[in-house]
């Protein structure tokens, strides 16, 4: 077996419902995907979800970007009660803006059952951007941003678990 392998087997068994950020931000751009290509879609999620922001993932440069990104631009997502939209949450003050619909889809990635998040509609700002989530833990989903086409980003979307 590769050591390529065996690292995306370890991390395989972790993310059995046991993963979390600090887990995603050190894979690979490789291992990530591996993830959210065997990770199901989930539920469409609702709630008040905390972001991590997935760049540089796999270098020591990802913590950092990440650690910054959280109180000085984006903090993650607020979902409507009813499931079908979105505001994300901007600035240090958390400011809810951005809108976009939420529904299930099929994933750009794969072709596989994917949530999508979707501003093409709801904002001028982001209106060429498409995000995809997927279930990877209990109550942690991954993400993948596209703008035009092009896979520019990945996030990470944690709900509260009750």
């Amino acid at each position: 077996m590769s050591e390529r392998s065996e690292r995306i087997n370890k991390r395989s068994e972790r993310s059995e419902g046991r993963v979390d950020e600090r887990q995603l931000l050190a894979m690979t751009g490789a291992e990530l995907d591996e993830l959210f290509r065997r990770s199901p879609a989930g539920d469409v999620p609702r709630g008040d979800a905390r972001g991590t922001v997935l760049l540089f993932t796999g270098s020591r440069l990802a913590s950092i970007i990440a650690r910054l990104a959280y109180p000085l631009g984006w903090q993650g997502k607020v979902v409507a009660p009813d499931g079908r939209q979105l505001l994300n949450k901007i600035t240090p003050l958390r400011v809810p803006a951005i809108r976009a619909t939420v529904s299930p889809s099929q994933s750009w990635v794969d072709g596989g059952e994917c949530v999508l998040i979707d501003y093409s509609r709801t904002s001028l700002v982001a209106r060429w951007v498409r995000d995809e989530i997927r279930l990877v833990a209990p109550g942690l989903y991954l993400g993948v941003v596209w703008l035009r086409r092009r896979r520019i980003a990945g996030f990470a979307l944690r709900f509260p678990t009750y």
